[in-house]
């Protein structure tokens, strides 16, 4: 269940992804908050700098192998705007972070790039738990997924 304070870090992904967008960037955005509730980190977005791997979840995963002790990571919580990739997904359990909390699942992104004719990506569409078993993963988030899906509608259609 997620609680008014979970949705404030929710929402603050959900501005991080239209500051990506607004960039000229895939509209992603993810916090990375201790198991205290601090906000320690925040990324977004940066692949279209020609690098595929600069995403805001594969970069807070990073983060925290430099900035956390293994029980701190354990107990933070990665917030986000979308579902992790695979890539991702992998990266967040290597390192021994707790749980996910996403707006959009990778299914429901799939379906909207699909009903706006856009084609799959280079690396197949997994929930986090097909690639990253032992994660405790929540989601999607109902109140924010229209928020979502017209960022990824503006970023693809180009309107």
């Amino acid at each position: 269940m997620i609680d008014s304070t979970e949705l404030l870090h929710l929402r603050r992904c959900v501005e991080l992804a239209r500051q990506a967008l607004e960039e000229g960037d895939e509209p992603f955005g993810s916090v990375l908050v201790s198991g205290d509730g601090a906000a320690l980190a925040e990324d977004h977005n940066r692949v279209a700098s020609g690098d595929r791997t600069r995403h805001p979840e594969f970069e807070l995963a990073r983060w925290s192998a430099a900035n956390m002790t293994p029980e701190e990571r354990a107990a933070a919580t990665v917030y986000t705007s979308g579902e992790h990739c695979p890539m991702c997904a992998a990266a967040h359990a290597w390192v021994g972070l707790g749980r996910i909390v996403y707006v959009a699942s990778s299914w429901q992104l799939a379906g909207w790039l699909s009903e706006w004719g856009v084609p799959p990506p280079p690396v197949r569409t997994l929930p986090v738990n097909e690639v990253a078993p032992g994660v405790t993963v929540e989601g999607p988030v109902p109140e924010l997924a229209d928020e979502v899906r017209e960022l990824h509608r503006r970023r693809h259609t180009g309107s």
